[in-house]
């Protein structure tokens, strides 16, 4: 009887401990393929100036990115996480100092990466991009399924698989992807223009893919127009520019990124539904190769399996760089969310667990 008593107790202190958390919002920002070398070494040498690589004005360009140490190079192109998440967050993933990220998955691209994080989960079976509708349930959709947060849990994508990485057709979550209007309920007019804007440019990386400019636009009008308490954002110009070999675009890409989750910060910081209760955690899908290799990903070419992580919000302590030798995956990234939202992540499928040190 005692045993029994004390193992309830245990697991109501368990359950205690959960529901104590500050964060009652996330949002969850993918940057595809963006490499870690570029968050703590700022703009690489050996691509930088080579003309190859770019099409931009050098001069322009070193003013923009381009300085004498890599602490200067890394703060001009991501001023954002150099001068806020690493102030007030946590920063994973240099492995210049042994502090280690990676996928767990065998096959280092965008598919497979995406649902090891989104499902905490390394599923072998998924090995290609076509891979249809995934069986393995997400963080969001057990999100979706809590009281109180079923319909507030959404997502805009600069690539058109996440529909089937989430598998919307099974959750029926908002999924939003190139091409698709937001259309529920009354628009704004920041809502209005934002769906007529995505249609004004040309189709650069073909039909699967959108301008982050135009996901994020559409993202920030419906958080102003409907405070959603899960909010996931998958960027991909950085891949797509890496692929084209655009190494000045590529950058331009991370910048960009950096200043429109700034934006969105701030903006939710001024917000009183967000604000002091929000947790941003940003992180990439898979990395890049070096060298010459650097425009691509996969078994071709190595280091695509070394990733990052940047967190910050309430429950999170302000480590800033994180300079432990230590590992961690891609597949616990799920399950520290949840748990930052004071649940457990349950699912049909074994889920990693939670990095420990994003919790005070």
């Amino acid at each position: 009887m005692k045993i029994k008593l004390l193992a309830l107790i245990m697991l109501v202190a368990g359950l205690n401990a959960f529901a104590q958390t500050k964060t009652r919002n996330v949002v969850m920002i993918s940057v595809d393929g963006y490499r870690w070398q570029e968050i703590f070494r700022g703009a690489d040498s050996a691509l930088f100036f080579n003309k190859k690589y770019h099409h931009q004005d050098s001069a322009a360009l070193a003013g923009k990115f381009w300085d004498k140490t890599a602490s200067a190079r890394r703060s001009k192109l991501m001023p954002f996480f150099w001068n806020t998440i690493a102030s007030k967050g946590q920063l994973y993933g240099n492995r210049d100092l042994g502090n280690l990220v990676n996928v767990r998955n065998k096959y280092w691209f965008s598919y497979p990466g995406r649902s090891e994080t989104l499902c905490g989960f390394y599923d072998e079976k998924i090995n290609s991009n076509d891979y249809p509708n995934n069986p393995n349930e997400n963080v969001l959709e057990f999100f979706n399924k809590q009281k109180g947060m079923e319909g507030k849990v959404v997502t805009f994508a600069s690539w058109d698989a996440l529909s089937r990485i989430l598998n919307r057709d099974r959750n029926k979550m908002l999924v939003n992807i190139p091409g698709e209007r937001v259309t529920a309920g009354k628009l704004t007019d920041a809502q209005v223009l934002a769906n007529e804007l995505q249609g004004y440019l040309p189709h650069y990386f073909g039909t699967s893919v959108r301008f982050d400019a135009h996901t994020y636009a559409l993202a920030k009008a419906y958080v102003l127009a409907n405070h959603p308490r899960v909010l996931h954002i998958d960027f991909s110009d950085t891949d797509e520019f890496g692929h084209h070999g655009e190494y000045d675009s590529f950058l331009d890409g991370a910048h960009y990124v950096d200043a429109m989750t700034a934006s969105l910060w701030n903006t939710m910081q001024n917000d009183p539904f967000y604000k002091d209760n929000t947790t941003f955690i940003i992180y990439p899908d898979h990395g890049r190769g070096t060298g010459d290799k650097w425009t691509s990903h996969g078994t071709s070419a190595p280091g695509s399996n070394e990733t990052w992580m940047a967190i910050i919000g309430p429950d999170t302590p302000a480590t800033g760089e994180m300079k432990n030798k230590s590992q961690i995956y891609q597949d616990q990234f799920a399950q520290s969310v949840a748990q930052l939202m004071g649940l457990k992540f349950t699912a049909n499928h074994p889920v990693g667990e939670a990095v420990k040190s994003v919790f005070k």
